[in-house]
């Protein structure tokens, strides 16, 4: 009797450790459904009144819905759970399965991310989705597979404006001298020495501080990220400039991705496509009533560049164009101007 309860008790152990391996490996216990049961985390660096996160959360509520609660969605905004420096390294780890970041971020993983840097290139949200969206910009977004990472789906922020603490800037001499916080990136780099300007990549998180330090004049950003952060309290001047843009895109680790059985993967997908519907509806509406209440507050000086001198601007930096072309490639350039309507 001894020997066959020892038999049995042996049998359950193995039971129970394979089931756990099982789960561990598909990515949570099934349910009747087929369904996985499991918690998917989202981190991303900015504030909750930011089409980033409305994104986020409108992915969170379908794929919670859909999935009758057995997935949930856990998000984690303004670098709470992973900031700019870390976000990345834990995407690749798994410790976290989704991270929306600025493209510029990846500028040394494909000099091809330096595309929303590229001066006056897109007009409009609708232009750079068009390119993000066609074939050029999906391939640049599926090339981190080497790291385990798979891009997804572009979320627009909206052009990028200049916000500094000496002057009013109108033209390209107004830049001299001043020192900005930039994303990074060696387009970004190139864009402010030819201006006569410093740069410097600052996390997200650190700006407000750096801003009110003096350790840098200025920075540039999209109406929402400078509203909701508050920027206008601790800079003078802003010039609305639309040089640059702010374009995420939502990353996840392959691990995770391909782990998933089909009828999970189908709604983590369509809550994406549902995240991606929202945050590009709301990068307009959410940009435009921000300049309102950074203009109903009234604490920066605001100064909108005449057609004139966005041309001068534009002619001072087409050499950034020539100086990168091999760098990113004639065929980048080519599908982004396409997308542009050049």
């Amino acid at each position: 009797m001894k020997k066959v309860t020892l038999l049995l008790f042996l049998l359950m152990v193995g039971f129970v450790l394979a089931a756990c391996g099982s789960e561990e490996s598909g990515g949570g216990s099934e349910s009747a459904d087929g369904v996985q049961e499991t918690t998917i985390k989202f981190s991303h660096v900015v504030a909750e009144n930011t089409p980033k996160h409305q994104g986020a959360l409108a992915m969170k509520e379908y794929i919670e819905a859909e999935s009758d609660g057995k997935i949930t969605v856990e998000i984690y905004p303004n670098s709470s759970l992973f900031g700019d420096q870390d976000e990345y390294q834990n995407l690749v780890s798994n410790n976290v399965q989704f991270i929306a970041p600025d493209l510029s971020k990846f500028v040394g993983n494909n000099p091809q991310f330096n595309v929303p840097s590229l001066p006056f290139l897109f007009d409009n949200d609708d232009e750079a989705i068009a390119f993000w969206d066609g074939e050029k910009g999906t391939e640049i977004l599926g090339s981190l597979e080497a790291d385990g990472v798979l891009g997804l789906k572009m979320w627009p922020n909206g052009g990028k404006h200049v916000t500094n603490n000496e002057r009013a800037i109108t033209s390209p001499a107004d830049f001299k001298g001043l020192k900005f916080r930039t994303q990074g990136g060696q387009v970004l780099e190139a864009v402010y020495s030819t201006l006569g300007a410093g740069s410097e990549s600052i996390p997200f998180s650190e700006l407000y501080t750096a801003l009110d330090q003096g350790v840098v004049d200025g920075q540039e950003n999209t109406f929402s990220n400078i509203e909701s952060k508050k920027f206008d309290e601790v800079q003078e001047f802003m010039t609305i400039m639309n040089h640059t843009r702010v374009d995420y895109a939502i990353f996840t680790n392959t691990e995770f991705w391909e782990g998933m059985n089909e009828e999970t993967k189908a709604i983590v997908e369509a809550g994406v496509e549902e995240g991606t519907k929202v945050a590009r509806e709301e990068a307009l509406t959410l940009n435009e009533k921000a300049l309102e209440l950074i203009k109903e507050r009234g604490e920066i000086e605001i100064t909108e560049l005449t057609p004139e001198q966005v041309e001068e601007f534009k002619t001072a930096l087409e050499p950034i164009y020539e100086e990168f072309e091999e760098e990113i490639g004639a065929d980048v350039y080519e599908a982004a101007r396409e997308a542009a309507g050049e």
